[in-house]
Order: C-alpha cells, then structure tokens, then sequence
C-alpha cells in the first residue's frame, strides 16, 4: 500500500510538472483579426488548414483569431484602433480602408524584418516599394497585385440571345433592349456597399477621361476635381443608369450576393474586382467556367484614353505597431505573417482563385491544379495597355467618402454630377487645408 501511495504521489508529480511546462496559457499568444468570407466553404477551409498548420510547426504560439467580412470588419478594425488595441496580426490595404491605419503609423514598419530575413528577392519589385503604401514605408506585405475592375462576360446569355461581347459603349447600350426583351440584365454589379461602383468601376472612368497620373494634378494644384473631365467620368455612371446598361435595382444588391446572380445568368455581363475569382469558382463548375470570359470595360468614344484599368497593389498582412520590439510576441507575430504570405499558402490561395496575381515570384504555376477562370483572370493584364490610380488608394477617405456617396446619389438621380465634383473638391480643401 505504501508503495503505491509513493507512486501515486510521483504519478501526480510529474504530471502536473508537465502540465505547467506545456501548459497553452505558456505559449505566446498572437490575436489577429482575419478577412474572411464565411459563405465561401473554399476559403473558410483554406484558412483554416493554414492557422492549424502554423500552430502545428509552432506549438509555443496560439492563435486567437476573429473572422469577420466586409463593412463588419471594417467598422471592427476602426473600434480596435479607437480603444488602442489592435491585435498583432491583421489584415490590411496598402491605403483607401486602412489609410487610419498608416497614417496614424499604428502599423509596425516590415523593412528591418524583410531585410533580415532576405525576402525582398521572393516578391514582385512593386509590391516592396514603400511609396505604394500610405504610411511610405513598408507596414504591410501585399499578397499580390489588384486589377479592381474586372469585365466578366456570359456568353450563355450573349450566345442564347445571338449576341458577341460588346466593343464599345455604344454597342452595349444597343444590347440593353434585346437583353430585357429575353428577361436578362445587362450589367450586374452588386453596389449596395458605396466602396464597390468607386473601386471596382468609376476608379478606371476616372482614367479613362481624366488621363494618366490625373491623380497627381489633383494633388499639386494643377487640376480640380470640378474641372470638366472629372464631371464628365462622373455623369457617365449617370448614363450607365440612365441609358439601362446598369439596373438601378444595383444599389440594393449586397456585395456577397453578386456571384450568384451572375452564375444564374441574371445578366450578361458583371463587374467586379480581379478577386471574385474565388467566389465565381465555387458556383460555376469547370464545363461552365469555358463560358465565361474576363475582359475590362468597353471603348467609351469621350475617353482620352481606352484600354486602360485600375490597377493597385493588394491587401496583405500587417503587425501592430504597438508590439514590443524585440519579445517573443512580435517574434511570433512575424513568423506569422511570413508564413501567410509564403509560398506555400500563396500557392493554395492562387490555386483557389483568391490572389489571380500574386506578389510571390517563386511559385511554380505549371504544377498548379488551375481552373479555366483562373487562367482568364490571369491574362487580364493583356486586356489593357496602361494602369490607373484607384481612387480610395491614392486619396484619403475624407476625400473619397464624397464621390463613394455621390455615385449611389447618381444612380437614384438624387443629385447632379456637378454637383457631386462640387462636394469631392470642398471635401479636397478642407482635408488639405488640415
């Protein structure tokens, strides 16, 4: 009895010295707030196959994670940064949504780290130049390059209808009766959110009349946004309504729910961002995806400039700024970040649609499963000849909220394009004059 009493004890012992040694509230614990569609079942498995893989060769870190999509993440990330308490690791824009972020220099600089490791060399030149982010220096890695517009294109409603894709405006308008006549729509976007006409339409408009780097005479001086060019892109997207190309049902239609209207052949045609892939490849199957073509938007004939499309770099990953230097958090935090955009989850997220251009130039693409939408939306860089700015990229959201607002206000014919313009400049001023 006494020898078992004595081993029991020892039992005991060495059970709870293992417990506190290995113990999950010993390892380090990393918070991240991560941008995830809950609808797509791909890209909930993905991620999550990614965070349980990390901890898996990192058993002395937790990851606490909070998914959330959309507008809901980005009023999270907002209340976050009010409270002073940003998790570690988030997921952010290279400016436009996150620009708080960068200039309130919340986010910690990735240089020092990058040119320790020897990452530089591993990822696209423009997506580790600093100047493509708000904050000039390198708070974030983008996870690759992003065409915001993007021209899908069904031709099993052209083809039932005996139509070919329209080359210029005038031609898509000529569409619009013989597609209502057949019960289609002729372009479908899903612009309830004000970010989505802006970036995923109006930014490439906004080129196309403005002219290349138009941004630039905005910001020294030279150009206003009341000046002719301007108002002319912004009644465009009046005639797009106007003239029935676009519904103005449009401005009631959630951002998620896009894909499926377009993969129900409610309409001829959708625009998006180059990122939809993803979604589109979970609701159109193989045989169907030969149907579709990815292009950008028609000849306008009152453009300076055609074959032109907004172009910017990517979302990506960042590390707040309040992390201790040198502790095994920011050490943890790091590791983490490298590893969601190394070339291993890259490969996966490129194979799924999620990064068409990726900013990793080590991945071996004739070894990925790629389906058809997946090649199109690859070539979509052949489609244009110059890139342009995007607007919430390159001017601060005090400046880009007003013309986000004045192209729902277009659609519902409740104010002018004048006198939009009107509203960007005053906006323009008053953030300058700051």
């Amino acid at each position: 009895m006494k020898f078992r009493a004595v081993f029991t004890v020892l039992a005991l012992l060495i059970i709870s010295a293992v417990l506190f040694t290995g113990c999950p509230d010993n390892r380090e614990t990393v918070r991240v707030l991560f941008y995830l569609d809950a609808s797509n079942p791909t890209e909930v498995r993905d991620t999550n196959e990614w965070f349980t893989t990390f901890e898996r060769n990192n058993p002395n870190v937790r990851i606490v994670r909070e998914n959330l999509f959309d507008d809901a993440y980005h009023d999270k990330m907002r209340t976050y940064a009010a409270a002073g308490d940003l998790p570690e690791v988030m997921y952010v824009w290279p400016s436009g949504r996150s620009d708080y972020l960068h200039e309130g220099r919340l986010l910690k600089d990735l240089g020092p780290f990058i040119a320790r490791d020897g990452l530089r060399n591993f990822y696209l030149p423009m997506t580790m130049d600093p100047s493509q982010q708000n904050s000039g220096y390198m708070a974030m890695i983008p996870q690759g390059v992003t065409n915001t517009h993007a021209f899908y294109i069904n031709m099993e409603v052209l083809n039932e209808v005996g139509l070919q894709p329209a080359r210029n405006y005038a031609e898509l308008v000529a569409q619009v009766p013989i597609l209502r006549n057949a019960g289609y729509q002729t372009i479908l976007i899903p612009a309830e959110s004000t970010w989505v006409m802006q970036s995923c339409l109006f930014s490439m408009i906004a080129g196309r009349f403005c002219g290349e780097n138009w941004h630039e005479r905005i910001h020294n001086g030279s150009a206003k946004f009341t000046d002719p060019d301007f108002v002319a892109a912004l009644d465009f997207i009046r005639r797009l309504y106007a003239d029935g190309v676009i519904s103005r049902e449009a401005v009631g239609v959630g951002y998620g729910d896009g894909p499926g209207m377009f993969a129900g052949n409610r309409g001829a045609y959708y625009i998006d961002g180059d990122w939809r892939v993803g979604d589109l490849l979970q609701v159109i199957n193989r045989d169907r995806q030969q149907n579709i073509r990815i292009s950008v938007f028609p000849d306008i004939a009152e453009a300076k400039m055609n074959r032109s499309n907004s172009s910017v770099v990517g979302v990506g990953y960042a590390m707040a700024a309040s992390i201790p230097s040198g502790s095994a958090k920011e050490a943890a935090a790091w590791e983490l970040v490298k590893w969601l955009l190394g070339k291993e989850v890259s490969t996966n997220r490129t194979e799924n649609g999620g990064t068409p251009t990726p900013s990793r130039t080590d991945l071996d693409f004739g070894s990925m499963d790629l389906q058809p939408l997946s090649i199109a939306v690859g070539n979509i860089g052949r489609e244009f000849d110059i890139a342009t700015v995007v607007i919430d990229a390159v001017f601060h959201s005090d400046v880009f909220e007003p013309i986000n607002n004045g192209l729902i206000q277009l659609a519902l014919g409740t104010r002018t394009a004048a006198q939009v313009a009107a509203d960007t400049q005053n906006a323009f001023d008053t953030w300058k004059s700051r």
